[in-house]
């Protein structure tokens, strides 16, 4: 335990020291906050979805995000450009397929990426994560959701993630109640967080976008960039939810406080294992 925190710890100072460039092609309902907790973790963000600038643009980044919340076609095909220059240029690309349970085309898009660029990591909710395997094996059921949002904690989520993981080849992060992180053959848990964070729109496209972030400052290692991200934001949680009693205050204490999130208080508060 002790040796994963200090990972994530050593990751979250390496994205305060090198300000790495985070590509996203991401939603419009979320677009402004995750370029706003980019800078506040200490990244650079860029939002560029426009299809005639989405190559070129991936090649100079230090990662890719693609999170598919509100895509329209011009996004679709953009992601699947930039996915292309991602590999090419040799940079992480993690994707979110957000209402991938509740509008299963999405998968297919996820596979479009997969095949332009490869993926380093998938983060959803249980919902979403259960739905990406159940598309491999019937012996796995679609997690409870409500639109884009997981209705419920997933029974067997730890084989899902698994499966989902060795089918893409990549890490996947399923976000709950305990966030878990897996390659398919480790498995880590992050027991931090607080349930305040459901009530914040984007809350899940920030983690995100935080990804892409540790991904990019350590590219070698998704699973502890993932565990990294996951772990300041939910810790950022916990701290603002000590200043705040009410959503609209809560967001904006949030933000205040991944501002605060570094090495060391990842190595005092943060709460991982690996099972």
């Amino acid at each position: 335990m002790k040796d994963l925190t200090k990972k994530a710890a050593s990751i979250v100072d390496a994205v305060r020291r090198g300000n790495p460039l985070v590509d996203c092609i991401t939603n419009y309902v979320t677009v402004n906050d995750c370029a706003n907790i980019l800078l506040a973790f200490g990244a650079s963000p860029a939002m560029c979805d426009a299809l005639d600038v989405a190559y070129d643009f991936a090649k100079i980044a230090g990662s890719l995000y693609i999170n598919f919340g509100t895509y329209l076609k011009e996004q679709e095909a953009a992601a699947v450009q930039a996915a292309q220059a991602a590999k090419a240029a040799g940079i992480p690309i993690v994707v979110d397929p957000v209402g991938c349970a509740a509008i299963p085309k999405r998968i297919g898009l996820l596979q479009d990426i997969h095949r332009a660029g490869g993926v380093s990591i998938i983060k959803g909710n249980m919902g979403e994560i259960g739905a990406l395997a159940a598309a491999i094996s019937p012996r796995f059921r679609v997690g409870a959701v409500k639109g884009v949002d997981s209705a419920s904690e997933m029974a067997g989520i730890d084989e899902a993630a698994r499966a989902v993981a060795e089918k893409y080849g990549c890490v996947v992060a399923a976000t709950g109640k305990i966030d878990v992180v897996t390659d398919g053959k480790r498995l880590v848990k992050v027991e931090n967080g607080v349930e305040m964070l459901k009530l914040v729109t984007g809350a899940g496209c920030m983690l995100g976008a935080l990804c892409g972030a540790t991904s990019a400052a350590a590219k070698d290692d998704p699973l502890d960039a993932a565990v990294a991200a996951i772990v300041s934001l939910c810790i950022a949680g916990e701290m603002a939810a000590a200043k705040a009693r009410f959503p609209g205050s809560f967001r904006v204490a949030l933000m205040d406080s991944i501002f605060q999130v570094d090495g060391a208080m990842i190595r005092e508060k943060g709460r991982i294992h690996e099972e």
